[in-house]
């Protein structure tokens, strides 16, 4: 299968490798740095340098491929799905802004290409899980998704590394998150909803923020009647990101915070991903819950290593794309996470990552 690989950060550089040594994949990736371009070297993919925030350009490059895979930042998403659209390619992204995907799904009415956003960890494998245990049940009372990107060893105050996309941390922080309450869709505020727990001995808190729920509440509203996600960090971040965010009112000059966050918070490879689904309801008349815990960790061989939010993000899109060429997905048209089985995706070459993860034994 012929693919063009938009983005070529870190995120882009572990789905060309995977795509490109499964060998049924001829990979192609654009990107507006010919030095991060430089970095696939070895890996035997073509390369070319385009300024993808220009429509020309990008359109030129998207042209005589079969599929579209975007890495680049949330906000050429919209732009990458209409230039793939006019290019005739099939597209599938990690986007988890809300406005984008609605966008995307509109240029998938009446497409004969198929659009599938939001295909990373959350969204994506996030909702592929809840989606399969709500099926499990005759009546669904609540769905509780909360997944976290950590570091393995937090050492200053906000208890926090960059793992990925400041721009995506940032964007999720402040923009209005969608939830279900009593069967009915709402807004409500991110970085509210504060809880605490642990798992494995250790303890966590999550927040609202937005997008990790992809297209979920649309598929499950009059069905669930409570869902919500929530991102998990380690107690003491939501407080302090309160403080930037609202008292300093940081969320008036993103840019500003984006930057001071790229300069006093280190970056790490050492990091940990945690998914935490519970759903529960009705089954043959019994009030059941249902859970489904991992830890995925980072891979420290020498020479290559892996964050967690690497493997994790690369493995959920390269899983969909594969399932797709597989013909075990809608081949037009929008296509939702919840549309992946459980099963084919843990099955998967590429899902299998979450397989191999450490499931949690004990909830506190």
């Amino acid at each position: 299968m012929k693919v063009v690989l938009l983005g070529a950060g870190h995120i882009g550089q572990t789905i060309a490798s995977l795509l490109q040594g499964s060998g049924d994949y001829q990979v192609t990736v654009v990107d507006k740095s010919a030095a991060a371009l430089a970095k696939l070297a070895g890996l035997g993919v073509q390369t070319k340098v385009v300024d993808t925030e220009q429509a020309g350009p990008l359109l030129a490059a998207l042209r005589g491929n079969e599929a579209v895979i975007n890495a680049l930042p949330y906000h050429l998403a919209t732009l990458a799905a209409t230039q793939a659209r006019e290019a005739g390619c099939h597209y599938f992204d990690l986007t988890e802004d809300v406005a984008a995907t609605r966008a995307i799904m509109e240029l998938a009415e009446g497409a004969n290409t198929a659009f599938m956003p939001q295909c990373g960890l959350a969204p994506g494998f996030i909702g592929i899980v809840a989606h399969h245990f709500a099926q499990q049940f005759d009546t669904l009372y609540d769905v509780k998704m909360r997944v976290g990107a950590l570091p393995a060893f937090p050492t200053n105050s906000l208890k926090y590394n960059l793992t990925w996309s400041v721009d995506g941390l940032i964007n999720e922080y402040c923009h209005p998150c969608e939830a279900i309450r009593d069967g009915h869709k709402i807004e409500v505020l991110p970085l509210e909803g504060l809880e605490h727990f642990s798992l494995d001995g250790t303890e966590y808190e999550a927040f609202n923020t937005s997008g990790g729920l992809g297209t979920l509440c649309e598929t499950l509203a009059g069905k669930a009647r409570m869902l919500d996600y929530k991102t998990v960090r380690y107690p003491g971040h939501n407080a302090l990101m309160k403080v930037l965010l609202e008292e300093l009112q940081l969320k008036h000059d993103q840019e500003l915070l984006k930057n001071i966050m790229r300069k006093s918070v280190p970056m790490t490879m050492q990091d940990v991903v945690l998914v935490f689904v519970t759903v529960s309801g009705l089954k043959g008349g019994q009030y059941v819950e249902e859970v489904f815990a991992r830890k995925i960790f980072a891979d420290r061989t020498e020479g290559a290593p892996l964050s967690a939010i690497q493997i994790t993000t690369a493995a959920g899109i390269c899983a969909a794309v594969d399932l797709f060429r597989e013909g075990k997905l809608p081949q037009k048209g929008f296509i939702r996470q919840e549309q992946v089985e459980l099963p084919a995706f843990l099955a998967n070459r590429f899902g299998s990552a979450y397989q191999q993860s450490r499931q949690v034994e004990s909830i506190g």
